[in-house]
């Protein structure tokens, strides 16, 4: 038979293991607890951002539409990705034509444009200009790449 101590021993073996994967810095056991369920919460938001942003991709490959954009910023500057799922011909020129409008040096990059178009990058802000650009203004010029791109595609 499991003596009362040794319950008690398991219980806060796994409170410290639910402690750790929960990265919570509580001593007890409620706070520890508030701490997982707080943890959990934003774990699902994360998986409803993933399934909407899965949901919006599908669909707008599915309807042929244009390259999906998102931005972020970081300590570096931007992260920015630019995903199709189908080979996108000049755009990626007129990508780094719009980095150039924007003063944003390309920190780091990965393109793929065989079957599907991919960019990722990292572009930090020119540190000689001194205005300052937001993950909003950047993401407006992607957009207006893509848009200036489409229009001289569909001339060809």
């Amino acid at each position: 038979m499991v003596s009362g101590e040794q319950k008690r021993a398991e219980l806060r073996e796994q409170l410290q293991l639910l402690r750790s994967i929960t990265n919570s810095h509580a001593l007890n056991k409620t706070s520890i607890i508030i701490d997982a369920s707080k943890y959990i919460q934003e774990l699902k938001q994360k998986v409803e951002k993933l399934n909407q942003d899965v949901t919006n991709a599908q669909a707008s490959s599915d309807q042929n539409t244009l390259p999906m954009v998102t931005v972020e910023s970081t300590e570096k500057g931007f992260l920015i990705n630019v995903f199709s799922s189908k080979s996108c011909p000049g755009l990626f020129v007129s990508i780094l034509e719009s980095f150039e409008e924007m003063s944003l040096n390309v920190l780091e990059a990965r393109v793929t444009c065989t079957d599907t178009f991919r960019f990722h990058a990292v572009g930090g802000k020119n540190e000689e200009q001194g205005e300052n650009i937001d993950a909003r203004a950047v993401k407006q010029a992607m957009g207006q790449a893509i848009k200036n791109w489409s229009q001289n595609a569909g001339q060809k």
